[in-house]
């Protein structure tokens, strides 16, 4: 295949990834707010829990029908891992509910900027000024459309520092192990669903009685929120599944900022179907300004030297097998 077919390809594949993701997690969300909101099933760890049950699942139907092959992760990486995601997740609910909304999405923000941190400091990785500040526009843009009132307390800040860091570690390390075992996103998935689903199971129903007051055992069921809870599960397992498949591709920096075009799509169809309260000016201004940083940072990323590793990428444990798996190989040098 010739260089600019090769480039065609890759460019195609890339551009499906993303849409994957933008799909489901933007589904996954409104799915989850019909299920709460109107229904009622505020227990959102339990819910995650069972997320990941329904993708352990998958990864064992393919791995008995021989699509996903054997591979090796080392106990203490995917404790290692699990210990990330599972804080990611309590802490985003903990900062939730001990925050104002303004100071909370400022620190989902903040994941931005500390994962560049994590890349420059693990990684060698090196941002041209272009895509610094592409970057930055991005921010502005997505702090122009979601933060209003914001204030700020001891506990709240807590939370939100332990959430915004064991994100960016857990998002990191999505990268790093692919590519130091050579992990395709199923096989990673296939090692860290199953931990994180029976973790979050034993755990979730007492963190979210804390958070809330209610038992999950004492909801009153119906057919329609078995649905939604059904819907929210297998859509999961897409969101899940494109996550891992994005950042082995990418980096969780190109991830993150890429990724608020969801953020953006949320606030549209939230607008659309859950009333337009909210929608004025200053928010359409943000909505715009993000996009442009969005469609500036894709362009100053992709230009020689706009985001590179000052060192040799990271070595691949021999063990492992490597056919198959370049969707988290062939992007090391440049992102």
């Amino acid at each position: 295949m010739s260089p600019a077919n090769k480039a065609d390809k890759k460019a195609t594949v890339d551009a499906a990834a993303w849409m994957f993701n933008v799909v489901t997690s933007v589904g996954i969300i409104m799915v989850n707010k019909a299920l709460m909101a109107t229904y009622g099933f505020s227990f959102a760890t339990t819910l995650t829990g069972l997320h990941f049950a329904t993708t352990t699942l998958m990864t064992t139907v393919l791995r008995w029908l021989g699509y996903i092959q054997g591979s090796h992760l080392p106990v203490s990486e995917l404790l290692r891992f699990v210990l990330f995601a599972n804080l990611s997740i309590v802490g985003m609910n903990v900062s939730l509910m001990w925050n104002s909304v303004g100071f909370y999405q400022i620190a989902k923000l903040s994941m931005i900027p500390v994962s560049c941190v994590l890349e420059v400091v693990l990684d060698k990785m090196r941002y041209s000024r272009d895509t610094k500040l592409s970057i930055s526009l991005v921010l502005l843009g997505v702090a122009v459309c979601t933060v209003t009132d914001v204030s700020v307390n001891a506990k709240g800040f807590i939370a939100a520092f332990v959430a915004v860091w064991s994100t960016a570690l857990q998002q990191y390390y999505v990268h790093f192990l692919q590519r130091k075992y050579s992990l395709g996103s199923f096989n990673l998935l296939g090692h860290t669903a199953p931990v994180q689903a029976a973790s979050l199971l034993l755990l979730g129903p007492f963190l979210d009685y804390w958070l809330t007051n209610k038992r999950v055992d004492n909801y009153q069921y119906s057919l329609i929120s078995v649905m939604f809870i059904i819907l929210s599960c297998t859509i999961a397992v897409g969101t899940n599944l494109s996550q891992f498949i994005c950042i082995g591709r990418f980096t969780a920096v190109s991830f993150q900022v890429i990724g608020h075009m969801k953020t953006i799509l949320v606030l549209i169809l939230g607008f659309l179907f859950f009333g337009k309260e909210g929608l004025n000016l200053h928010v359409v201004l943000g909505m715009i300004i993000a996009v442009v940083g969005m469609i500036w940072y894709g362009n100053a990323s992709s230009k020689p030297g706009g985001k590179e590793r000052r060192s040799p990428a990271l070595p691949i444990n021999k063990s492992q097998k490597t056919d198959g798996l370049s969707e988290s190989t062939e992007i090391d040098g440049k992102v």
